[in-house]
């Protein structure tokens, strides 16, 4: 079995769960709070690990109580946290999330010991790498030269390279040069290409534009509730939306992420690849916590097969909403 390799960044979610956002300098009563592990690298490790893949996840924490917790969760969750970093002088990230009544929600980021992960421990980590990890998983809540180190190792060692372009402002050209598969949100479509996403051809317009100036030539465009588009060389393929009850947002992306790149490792197609995340994205949303909301292989199965849905290809394409 091939697994996945994740590079990226590592937080303490403090979730706040309120009916509505306070407005500049006013205090509301919240709901609840809750500490949940967080982070976009370690979001998309264990949701690799929680759908069978061997995951090794490259990061740094702090030598603190967040850093701690977090290193007990992952070990759980079977995520191989060998080549963590441990950073004594700096706190382990720490994310600040609102998520209000619709699901939706606000973050504010400290970045701490993801900050401190450096080209030099890539070039470490990587020469532990053995030839079963088929698929590089990395995103920018990192720093650059971090992020760019992975990419080129990975591609000396013939890796699938899929870039999950967050936070956009960080993306860098040279880092969309290297990467086999991008999949940016809408949002981050929109500070990349100028292109305002909010249908399937503008959608298609943006992966055009993303092959035409960058030279990236695959795409999973994802709009959210709507759909997702998936760009292949100027072919395009719509992935209809799973209408569910959403509960939680947070962390949407990044098991879409890693659901994508466990298909991938399995050796799939981008576009059964990308069916197979919705519907893990989807159930995702309908639990609280980034990592605690993911579903395990055996939850998803039982979920398809209640549903009529079938992904990897094995009957029909997944062609409508299913409530």
């Amino acid at each position: 079995m091939k697994g996945v390799v994740v590079v990226g960044s590592i937080n303490m979610d403090i979730v706040a769960v309120t009916n509505q956002y306070p407005a500049h300098g006013e205090t509301i009563f919240g709901e609840n709070m809750k500490l949940l592990s967080g982070g976009k690298g370690a979001n998309q490790a264990t949701t690799c690990a929680k759908l069978g893949k061997p995951v090794k996840l490259i990061g740094a924490v702090g030598d603190d109580a967040f850093g701690h917790e977090i290193e007990r969760s992952l070990l759980q969750n079977n995520v191989n946290i060998s080549s963590l970093k441990h950073v004594a002088e700096h706190p382990t990230g720490c994310a600040v999330i609102t998520v209000d009544a619709t699901a939706e929600n606000t973050m504010l980021v400290i970045k701490g010991a993801n900050e401190h992960l450096t080209r030099s421990d890539i070039d470490i980590c990587f020469s532990t790498i053995s030839d079963d990890y088929a698929v590089l998983l990395v995103q920018m809540e990192i720093p650059n030269e971090a992020v760019l180190q992975a990419m080129k190792r990975a591609k000396e060692k013939n890796m699938f390279i899929i870039l999950d372009p967050a936070p956009a402002e960080g993306v860098t050209t040279e880092a969309l040069t290297y990467a086999n598969l991008i999949t940016p949100n809408w949002q981050e479509t929109k500070v990349l290409t100028g292109i305002d996403v909010n249908s399937k051809e503008s959608a298609c317009k943006a992966g055009v534009f993303f092959e035409n100036h960058f030279g990236v030539e695959n795409s999973i465009i994802k709009l959210g509730h709507k759909g997702a588009l998936v760009y292949q060389n100027g072919e395009t393929n719509f992935i209809e939306p799973i209408a569910v009850k959403a509960i939680d947002t947070v962390g949407a992306g990044d098991s879409f992420a890693g659901a994508l790149a466990c298909a991938i490792a399995d050796g799939e197609t981008i576009e059964s690849a990308a069916e197979f995340a919705s519907i893990v994205a989807a159930m995702k949303v309908t639990k609280m916590g980034a990592q605690d909301g993911v579903p395990r292989l055996a939850e998803v199965e039982h979920f398809c097969e209640t549903n009529n849905i079938n992904y990897y290809g094995k009957k029909q394409k997944l062609n409508k909403i299913y409530d």
